[in-house]
């Protein structure tokens, strides 16, 4: 099987092939493309993708280029995890929001929104070249953000694609730890949109263990997602670490803009330089230590998991992005949700989930109503459409703000938005 990787440059990627190596029984591959426009990160990275595979013992052929149709010609799965406009965007889309007193984040709030107006288009376009020249049955699997609304991009286009998010697994590693069972025994209540997403349950042998959880382990659960323990007591469940930007946006927003404050973009800029340093060394043939600090944790099971299941039709259930179908009845049909699901080689069907109570699902309603404009905005272009997705975000909520939010967004963003020109 050919699986093709856009944005194969990423530091990323080794997390991947890492992945594929130790799991080669549930997913054989052929080989693996990396396509990138950036030459020197494509070598290094297929170079050291390449050593990997070797150490592991598996013959898969790594290629590489930056010509887009070759690289998916004939692919099985194609996933994409680009990033347009690189690290700099993202320090910019992490910091711009400051000035009118909001919180700077590359997927949630202001910032979310402009790498999803920078995004959209470009995913949409490689999205064709995928639908011409892939397998006719090929599954397009979304890890770039805002895996929710680029996903549901896709999908509206007709793709036959699917979103992954690492969150929900690494939760599920966390409890299996705190539990001491293997990780395929836990089973998730996992509900929400991606990034917005709340654990209502965890059930091993068909026994709901979180609520001994929240009793017994509190305080580190509430210091893992960085709110008060107070605040998992009343919820009575643990939000996701994003919920943070929502729950405390002030103290968020005091942390981001302190004296000698550091972006997540300049941070992780340091670590890609000494990984891809690491990556030209041709010595290296193992995943660098390195690499847990890029962020992305379990990643590559996530991923490996997934792939399996679309190709193997193991009729599992794994956490995905996925049309809502009348799962959260209080969304439309085409909305994306991030929730548990069967996953078969000839689809992805979400399970029933309990009703939120009345809190979460006020909060999910307002964001999604966001997303739908903001998908809006991205594929069609447009000052007020850009205003209005601000307006409606429950982070920005007051119209001169959102109007000098617009400004400060298309100033930052004019060389990636063809319309704003």
């Amino acid at each position: 099987m050919k699986l093709t990787v856009i944005g194969g440059g990423s530091t990323y990627t080794p997390e991947l092939v890492d992945g594929f190596a130790r799991l080669r029984a549930l997913l054989p591959l052929t080989e693996l493309c990396l396509v990138d426009p950036s030459d020197s990160r494509r070598e290094l990275v297929a170079g050291v993708s390449r050593r990997m595979f070797a150490r592991y013992g598996y013959d898969v052929r790594v290629t590489a280029t930056s010509d887009v149709v070759a690289g998916v010609s004939d692919a099985s799965v194609v996933l994409f995890q680009l990033r347009v406009g690189g690290q700099a965007a993202r320090h910019t889309d992490e910091t711009f929001p400051h000035a009118c007193g909001c919180l700077g984040q590359e997927t949630t709030g202001p910032g979310g929104f402009a790498k999803a107006l920078r995004t959209v288009p470009v995913v949409l376009s490689l999205a064709e070249l995928v639908r011409r020249h892939a397998r006719p049955d090929a599954w397009l699997v979304d890890f770039t953000n805002p895996v929710g609304i680029v996903t549901r991009a896709l999908l509206q286009e007709g793709h036959r694609a699917v979103g992954l998010c690492n969150v929900a697994i690494g939760f599920q590693r966390r409890f299996a730890s705190m539990l001491t069972v293997d990780p395929s025994a836990v089973a998730l209540d996992h509900v929400g949109l991606n990034h917005l997403t709340w654990v209502r349950g965890v059930t091993v042998d068909g026994v709901d263990r979180l609520p001994g959880l929240l009793a017994s382990r509190l305080t580190e659960l509430a210091d893992e997602v960085e709110l008060p323990r107070s605040a998992l007591s009343l919820l009575g469940c643990v939000p996701s670490y994003y919920l943070r930007y929502y729950y405390a946006h002030d103290e968020v927003l005091a942390e981001q803009t302190a004296p000698g404050a550091v972006s997540r973009a300049q941070a992780v800029t340091d670590v890609e330089d000494e990984l891809l340093a690491l990556y030209a060394d041709p010595t290296v043939d193992t995943k660098p230590e390195a690499l847990t600090r890029r962020g992305g944790a379990f990643y590559s099971e996530a991923a490996v998991d997934l792939l399996a299941s679309l190709t193997a039709d193991r009729g599992d259930v794994q956490v995905v992005n996925v049309r809502n179908d009348g799962t959260l009845p209080f969304l439309p049909d085409d909305h994306v949700i991030e929730v548990p699901a069967t996953i078969g080689a000839t689809g992805i069907t979400p399970l029933p989930v309990a009703p939120l109570a009345d809190d979460l699902a006020g909060l999910v309603g307002h964001v999604a109503a966001y997303e739908r404009l903001a998908l809006d905005a991205a594929v069609h272009g447009g000052r007020d459409r850009v205003t209005r997705a601000l307006l409606a975000h429950p982070l920005v909520g007051q119209h001169a703000t959102a109007v000098a939010l617009t400004d400060a967004l298309l100033a930052a963003n004019r060389d990636h938005l063809a319309w704003a020109r």
